[in-house]
């Protein structure tokens, strides 16, 4: 039988009374979250590059709607990611300054990690997200409008709870300077405005796009008007995944836990890939459209038939849609059958 052997034996240094017991949570929740972080980044990019793909394949289609919003998606695509390596890049340097470089330092880690913000390059890592995250709150505003139809006031809510969050980010980055990140006064108020902005825009979105579904019910029956039910699964899903990581956030730095710092590193790419999956949705035509929210008002619709067609109705591409509730247009052109489907092709309105 092997003789007990005690872990002190083992690693004597590691179970010495003078390594600080109180600061070991602190650096064991920092290096774990770089871990986290680093394994959010890889998805990250991985959909990044998966994103890009497709959208280039749809532009090397001749006869493709993307055409006239690919463009935009891919700069959107390139700037965040650009945004996101610089971040993490400088979150991965200050890791290794952390334990290897500064490990000397008056105070050891548990003081570099407490006054990170005194380095520039966390600054610049701290900049690099807070930019990436108002760039992807750009997009959610435009998706909003447009599926309110430019609604005046859900425009000027949702730009002033927008206009609310770059506040509170460029009062962070100046307050930051030399400052413990939990002792940053308006960090708080940052995180409630950001987190606010997106549950509030996953409410409009999804509650219009719910509105529109019955409608669609209405009309055509509830076999049309189930892929807006997979359009609202996915704005939620999509939503709630950043969603609940923020507001575990949030709870974590309000109670100065270190529980924060699992969640601080990974927190903007988790965001990153909510929006990745909706780009993904909109190259392989899956998103919801101004079309689709034509097919919903049955009050205001004309008819017409083609000559030398049979008279058998089919919601067809044609469909002009003013996402008004009173003023939406729809055509019927004659052809197979009713497949309201066929306008999602069109990315008008990228959800």
């Amino acid at each position: 039988m092997l003789p007990y052997i005690s872990v002190e034996l083992c690693f004597p240094l590691l179970m010495s009374p003078a390594t600080p017991q109180t600061d070991l949570w602190l650096e064991r929740s920092r290096f774990n979250g770089m871990l986290l972080g680093s394994v959010s980044y890889g998805m990250f990019l991985t959909l990044t590059i998966e994103a890009t793909l497709a959208l280039l394949r749809q532009r090397r289609k001749k006869r493709t709607p993307l055409k006239s919003t690919s463009t935009a998606l891919l700069g959107y695509l390139a700037i965040t990611f650009a945004l996101a390596t610089i971040g993490f890049g400088g979150n991965a340097k200050y890791t290794q300054m952390i334990w290897i470089d500064l490990r000397d330092a008056s105070g050891g880690p548990p003081l570099l990690i407490q006054l990170e913000l005194d380095h520039w390059i966390n600054r610049m890592a701290l900049a690099s997200y807070y930019i990436m995250e108002e760039i992807m709150d750009v997009l959610l505003l435009y998706r909003c409008f447009v599926i309110w139809n430019k609604n005046p006031i859900v425009i000027i809510f949702m730009t002033t709870l927008f206009l609310a969050t770059v506040a509170m980010a460029i009062l962070v980055l100046t307050d930051s300077r030399g400052a413990a990140f939990y002792n940053i006064n308006f960090q708080l108020a940052y995180l409630c405005t950001s987190v606010g902005t997106n549950i509030t825009y996953t409410i409009l979105v999804a509650g219009r796009i719910y509105a529109t579904r019955n409608r669609v019910k209405a009309l055509v029956g509830k076999q049309h008007a189930e892929g807006y039910t997979s359009v609202i699964a996915m704005v939620i899903e999509s939503a709630a995944m950043y969603s609940t990581l923020a507001v575990l956030y949030i709870i974590a730095f309000a109670t100065n836990s270190n529980f924060s710092n699992l969640i601080f590193l990974a927190i903007s790419h988790v965001q990153g890939i909510a929006q990745l999956l909706i780009i993904l949705r909109v190259a392989n035509g899956q998103a919801y459209t101004t079309d689709m929210g034509s097919q919903a008002n049955a009050s205001t619709m004309r008819f017409y038939s083609e000559p030398h067609h049979p008279p058998d109705f089919r919601l067809g591409s044609s469909s002009t849609a003013e996402m008004g509730p009173v003023s939406t247009k729809t055509k019927l052109s004659t052809n197979s059958n009713l497949q309201p489907e066929a306008s999602r092709e069109s990315v008008d309105a990228v959800i």
